[in-house]
């Protein structure tokens, strides 16, 4: 049974069926018919700005405590719904069923985190001095939140509700891929907002991107998914001048200093940057820099780890890591593998296969490790975006950092050392967005979200996170 979504976009409260669809397979079976997707006109797409607009002028008036109120009543009506859109998410996207529903149960947080953190954020700053000076915010205006296939429900709401929470009205383009769990979910929202807040459209993203970010009522852009598209949503939008939040490609390097520890804690984090959603995420680690005197130990525990790996359908519990979402990307890293090994690197396959008889029905892809690799290869450069990392020897420290730092991207990295002085200190000069410390994961408090910097990323991170990023400060004073 389809999705009430199924097929439709949202446009000032209500959902219509769009004359033109396109279908969603499950990327672990390609007979399976998920749900269709709208494919919206530019007319259509026109209309959900303007809808967005007319909303605005008395959205943008109502009180702080009663963007809140709705919010958190919006998030009680969303968790009694989160098991059975689970197994929709897996079944459209292709993670597994514990990633899935920890993705769901933190857009929850995020709804409750960022009602709570409103209130205080939104009250007037006092600044001492010469004259009595305040600091107040306003909502920008229409909010374009467009957002991947990759991890479309936690980084659609990551956006979204910190704009409604600002007073700002949105208008939502979840990718082709897989709307449908984005799409269920924000349904419920909606009903907890007036008509026009929300609007919800799916379609061409080259053809939704070029009128959002043309349009002069769209004031701020938040994007996350490719650099090439988001360099031209930046050209796009040069001549309004719109306020750009993008989250972009990365190349993250994990570097392992000599006195690194390779205990199970240690192996299961790095199996866990690597291989999380299939290595589908942009800020998984992409390379990994090793000492040469611990090159073979670190090959071999992490080979090892890495045979733990299951690769199934997600909706088995057995299966540990899930199909890759798409055929393009399947077919992407799948001529890469193909093509590292013709270069004579070494390519140790690991994992096995839940299901090996319907192994062909899906886009399923077991872990690769590669080794006997340079700094100058493709499968070093490039964003694989998928199960298979490159593991790189270095000589002395400076050559780790040289190298690390030698990309066009700088998202996110990480340094794995029992000094943490000096992880802090190597951090000052690897160029990311953030750098962890053993360990390669995401923030766990939901209001810090740091973007990449170089070609990974527009935009910095703030005190009050995501709620800035959709307002206007400005200054009053006697």
């Amino acid at each position: 049974m389809f999705p009430f979504v199924s097929g439709k976009y949202l446009l000032h409260g209500e959902w219509k069926e769009a004359s033109n669809r396109t279908s969603i397979y499950n990327p672990a079976k390609f007979h399976e018919l998920v749900g269709e997707v709208a494919l919206v006109s530019e007319q259509e797409c026109t209309e959900a700005i303007d809808s967005s607009e007319k909303a605005f002028h008395t959205w943008s008036t109502t009180s702080v405590e009663d963007r809140a109120n709705r919010m958190l009543q919006a998030a009680a009506a969303i968790k009694p719904i989160v098991e059975e859109n689970v197994s929709l998410y897996v079944r459209e996207n292709g993670k597994v069923l514990v990633e899935a529903k920890k993705d769901i149960m933190r857009c929850v947080d995020v709804m409750t985190q960022g009602a709570e953190a409103v209130i205080q954020w939104w009250k007037p700053e006092e600044r001492s001095g010469g004259q009595k000076v305040q600091i107040r915010r306003r909502p920008r205006g229409v909010a374009a939140v467009i957002t991947p296939w990759n991890s479309p429900v936690l980084l659609t709401f990551k956006r979204v509700i910190p704009a409604i929470l600002a007073g700002n009205t949105v208008v939502v383009k979840p990718a082709s891929n897989c709307p449908l769990t984005v799409m269920t979910l924000l349904k419920t929202v909606a009903e907890h907002f007036p008509p026009g807040v929300i609007n919800i459209i799916t379609g061409s993203g080259a053809m939704i991107g070029d009128i959002l970010s043309r349009d002069s009522r769209v004031r701020t852009i938040s994007f996350v998914g490719g650099t090439d598209t988001g360099k031209t949503l930046m050209k796009t939008s040069a001549d309004t001048l719109t306020k750009l939040y993008m989250e972009l490609g990365g190349n993250d390097p994990a570097v392992l200093l000599p006195d690194v520890v390779l205990d199970q804690t240690a192996l299961t984090r790095l199996r866990g940057g690597v291989l999380r959603a299939a290595g589908q995420v942009c800020s998984a680690i992409k390379r990994i820099y090793v000492p040469q005197s611990r090159a073979d130990e670190l090959v071999e525990k992490l080979t090892n780890e890495c045979n733990r790996v299951i690769v199934g359908n997600g909706l088995i519990p057995d299966a540990n890591m899930g199909p890759l979402n798409n055929k393009k990307q399947f077919t992407y890293v799948s001529d890469l593998i193909k093509s590292t090994k013709s270069s004579g690197a070494n390519v140790i396959e690991t994992g096995r296969a839940l299901d090996p008889e319907t192994w062909e029905e899906g886009y399923f892809i077991l872990p690769h490790i590669v080794t006997g690799v340079t700094q100058t290869e493709e499968i070093v450069r490039c964003e694989q975006f998928g199960p298979v990392i490159p593991i790189i020897t270095y000589s002395d420290e400076e050559e780790a950092i040289t190298w690390a730092n030698d990309t066009i991207f700088g998202l996110r990295a990480s340094v794995w050392t029992e000094d943490e002085e000096k992880a802090m200190r190597l951090a000052d000069r690897i160029q990311a967005g953030a750098v962890f410390h053993n360990n390669h994961t995401v923030f766990q408090d939901l209001h810090l979200d740091f973007p990449g910097i170089k070609e990974s990323g527009v935009s910095r991170e703030t005190r009050w996170g995501s709620l800035e990023l959709f307002a206007d400060s400005y200054g009053f004073a006697n």
